[in-house]
Formats: structure tokens, C-alpha cells, sequence
């Protein structure tokens, strides 16, 4: 119950590693509000756990203060953000990537943690206390060719982690980032452009733990890096990839 009486938002929650992070959470002892494009996914596992579900675009700025909004008033207070929406392009040579591809990613993966601090932080300042957690990815730290501006968001996310720590630590507000490796979630197909035993194969010899991350993994090193045992941690990019990046 390291998460007792602590609320959180958790963005793409209704399936993969938000799902996995969002029972975490609630398994120790957090309200959750889980927020998801989809809303039938963001149910389902609302019916799971309890907590709120709640219907979410986190590239759209007026959705993402609705969902603030609803969080405040459904809650009572926002103690923890994960933000963990994401989308990719698929594999492919970097000029080959569609502009509408490449705004997309960027509005996701990127533009959501602005909308989201906008939306987010002014309340953990006044209440002196929070903690943000981004879902960012090995890809920005060892990226694999052909996702090329897929890893230059995710490289972008672990930056901005840097960059709020330092600037929100004298408002008692933390920020760290995780860092997995692919896992079976719904992007798994896309990272590797098609799923063959052949090509999960080669993507596994590059894991040295020999597995892909889980949506568990994910909820255990979240659920430690947003708790009062990680109060000394911020600006930190936490690699849960079995060895990945080494």
C-alpha cells in the first residue's frame, strides 16, 4: 500500500503498459483515473480496478483540461501524472515517413507532456507536492534504425523529464521517466513492422534478459518511482529492459 491515499492520472491506460501501471497503482492503494482514446479499453479496466475512466485525446488541449477537470473534481486532488499515451510510425527509411505520420507522433508522444504539465502543474505547485512519471522508451536512448522519429520523440520525452525536474523541484514536485523495452502491447506489430516468429526472434537476441518488457515491469517501476520510497529521485531515465541499452 505504498500508494495509499495518493490519486493518479494514468494516459493510455485502457490497454499495455498503462493498463499494467494503472493496476499497479490501484493495487497499492491509489485512486486512478484511467484515461485513454479509447474509451471502452479506459472501462474495462476501470471495472477492474475502480477508480474513474475518462475519455482522453492527449494531443488535443481542450480534451486534456476536460480530463483534468474531471480528474480534480472525481478525486479531490492530482498527487500523480503517467504519462504514458504513445503512438509510432512504422518501420521505415526516415524520409519515407509521411508529414502527417511525423505530427502525429510528435503531437502524441511530445506535445501531450506540454498539455499536460499546462494543465497539471499550477495544481501540484499550489499543493506543493507531486509527481510526474513519463513513459519514454529505450528507443531514445539506444535507438534501432528505421524509427527514426519515433526514437527522436522519445529522446525529446527524456529531455523535458530532465528539464522539469530541475525547474519544479523547489515546488516539491519530482519527475522521472522509464524506459522500456518493446513489450507485448498493441504498438509491439508496428515496432517490428510485421510479427513472425523470425523477426520476434531477432529483436529478442538484442534483449539480454531474453524477453520483451511487461505491462507488470512497467507497473512495478512506476508505481516505486511515483511513491515517497523514491523521494530523493528526479530527473532520472529509469531502463526497465533487461539489459537493452547496455
Amino acid at each position: 500500500m505504498r500508494l495509499e491515499g495518493k490519486t493518479a492520472i494514468v494516459t493510455g491506460a485502457g490497454s499495455g503498459f498503462g493498463a499494467g501501471i494503472a493496476r499497479k497503482f490501484a493495487a497499492e492503494g491509489a485512486k486512478v483515473m484511467v484515461a485513454d482514446i479509447d474509451r471502452a479499453g479506459a472501462e474495462t479496466v476501470t471495472r477492474e480496478i475502480g477508480g474513474v475512466a475518462q475519455e482522453v485525446n492527449v494531443a488535443d488541449g481542450a480534451s486534456v483540461a476536460a480530463m483534468t477537470k474531471a480528474a480534480h473534481a472525481a478525486l479531490g486532488k492530482i498527487d500523480i501524472l503517467v504519462n504514458n499515451a504513445g503512438t509510432t510510425h512504422l518501420p521505415m527509411p526516415l524520409e519515407a515517413v509521411s508529414e502527417d505520420e511525423f505530427d502525429k507522433v510528435f503531437a502524441v508522444n511530445a506535445k501531450s507532456v506540454y498539455l499536460t504539465a499546462r494543465e497539471i502543474v499550477p495544481l501540484m505547485k499550489a499543493a506543493g507536492s507531486g509527481a510526474i512519471l513519463n513513459v519514454a522508451s529505450t528507443a531514445g536512448l539506444s535507438p534501432r534504425p528505421n524509427l527514426n522519429w519515433y526514437n527522436a520523440s522519445k529522446g525529446w520525452m527524456i529531455t523535458a523529464t530532465k528539464t522539469m525536474a530541475v525547474e519544479l523541484a523547489p515546488f516539491g514536485i519530482r519527475v522521472n521517466a522509464i524506459a522500456p523495452v518493446a513489450g507485448e502491447t498493441p504498438l509491439l506489430k508496428s515496432f517490428m513492422g510485421e510479427d513472425t516468429p523470425e523477426i520476434r526472434a531477432k529483436f529478442l537476441s538484442t534483449i539480454p534478459i531474453g524477453r520483451f518488457s511487461t505491462p507488470d515491469d512497467m507497473g512495478n517501476a512506476a508505481a516505486f518511482l511515483c511513491s515517497d520510497e523514491a523521494s530523493m529521485i528526479t530527473g532520472v531515465a529509469m531502463e526497465v529492459d533487461g539489459g537493452r541499452c547496455i
